[in-house]
């Protein structure tokens, strides 16, 4: 009797193991993503504004500042696409450059709690006298990931800003985020004041 129940139980274990095939077991998906299509890249000279002109990306909107209309520089350049857009302010430089320049390192310290990382890279364009820095931060909850500022040094100061109008996930944003970093390039390398 007790060789027979044996047999039994490793006759039971042996089909319920063999019914066990990978195929026929569920496997959690992993988690994903939406897939995000990137348009033609194809730039537009903006050159409506009254201290300075550049190039945006055609799918860009350019729009005035909501929060202060009383600014005619300050732009948004809109990309309802990405649900992002690069905030633009303009301030007249008096001997006051380095009051501007420690607003951005207060600016850049404020995001720089939720970053793993900062890379900066200067911006050094004499023939157009552009003079600057873009300051790129990671980390998966900093709000703008993407910073820069432009001057001539004697008469113009320009900060932008990346602002995307989500909460952040910038892990799953890096490819969106790399894509406009392209754009923001081309802004600050066509950057020109009047």
């Amino acid at each position: 009797m007790k060789r027979t129940a044996i047999i039994i139980i490793i006759a039971i274990l042996g089909g319920l193991l063999a019914s066990c095939g990978e195929e026929d077991r569920p496997l959690p998906k992993p988690k994903g993503y939406f897939r995000i299509d990137m348009p033609e890249k194809n730039y537009v000279k903006v050159d409506t504004i009254n201290r300075y002109a550049f190039e945006a990306p055609d799918y860009a909107v350019i729009t005035n500042d909501p929060f202060s209309p009383e600014e005619k520089n300050w732009i948004n350049v809109e990309m309802p696409r990405f649900k992002a857009s690069i905030h633009l302010t303009h301030k007249d430089v008096k001997g006051n450059l380095g009051e501007y320049l420690e607003d951005v390192h207060t600016m850049i310290t404020k995001h720089l709690q939720k970053a793993n990382g900062m890379n900066d890279s200067l911006i050094i364009n004499p023939d157009r006298k552009v003079y600057g820095m873009l300051i790129e931060m990671d980390g998966k909850g900093v709000a703008t990931p993407l910073q820069f500022y432009l001057t001539d040094s004697t008469a113009n100061f320009v900060r932008g800003a990346l602002y995307f109008n989500f909460v952040p996930n910038n892990d799953s944003m890096q490819p969106v985020i790399n894509y406009l970093r392209q754009d923001i390039d081309r802004m600050i390398g066509t950057f020109e004041w009047k």
